[in-house]
């Protein structure tokens, strides 16, 4: 399943990487705040800093850090999305900053923020059209409901009961020998990507255990 991480609040992060290392050193020093987009808007990057704080030639570095912070994940694994990430503050040395520097320190502190800006779960939500029999329309529907499926609707056509709904992916998995079951071979359904909704908190946690290798 193809989940995706994202944020519910806003929050601050800093981050600051200082390397020593016989000869020249490492600096970079990021503050950054982030807020929840609407789903599907994807990420948005907003440099707020006041000039001289951080040198213009760095700036690009930071965004590259968090882009690439948010395409491997931090709950889970999972690509990040839908969030604004502002740049508001930061430092840097005049002989020791580098862009690698402002790029690591930019994963920092965008992971700094990200674990308080109540981080959740997304799941795929697949937008169903089931068509059966009108004599089997209740047992099809019970097992929807077991799927976590959201019924928006039902109609008649002819003797057929059309049942329109949404439902997550992880839930269709086997559905189609499941429907051919409850409805002698007379079923049918068609499915398609809608959009992503946070994950139920115990599933969300189950995921969240196995990735970090606790069970």
């Amino acid at each position: 399943v193809a989940y995706k991480e994202s944020i519910l609040s806003e929050a601050r992060g800093e981050g600051k990487y200082i390397k020593q290392t016989g000869g020249r050193g490492q600096y970079g020093h990021v503050v950054l705040n982030l807020a929840p987009l609407g789903r599907g808007d994807g990420f948005k990057f907003v440099n707020q800093i006041r000039e001289g704080v951080i040198p213009k030639n760095f700036i690009p570095a930071i965004e590259d850090g968090i882009r690439e912070q948010m395409s491997i994940g931090i709950l889970a694994g999972y690509p990040i999305i839908d969030v604004e990430s502002r740049l508001v503050d930061g430092s840097f040395h005049e002989v020791d900053s580098s862009e690698i520097a402002f790029k690591i320190a930019a994963s920092m502190a965008f992971q700094d923020a990200f674990v308080k800006a109540s981080p959740v779960l997304l799941e795929p939500i697949m937008n169903m059209e089931v068509v059966v029999p009108e004599e089997y329309s209740g047992n099809v529907l019970k097992d929807l409901n077991s799927r976590r499926s959201r019924i928006e609707g039902m109609e008649m056509r002819l003797n057929f009961q059309v049942v329109k709904a949404y439902t997550p992916i992880r839930e269709t998995f086997g559905y189609a020998t499941q429907l051919r079951s409850l409805t002698q071979g007379r079923g049918t359904y068609t499915m398609q990507f809608s959009h992503y909704e946070p994950l139920p908190r115990q599933l969300s946690d189950e995921i969240i255990k196995r990735y970090q290798g606790i069970f």
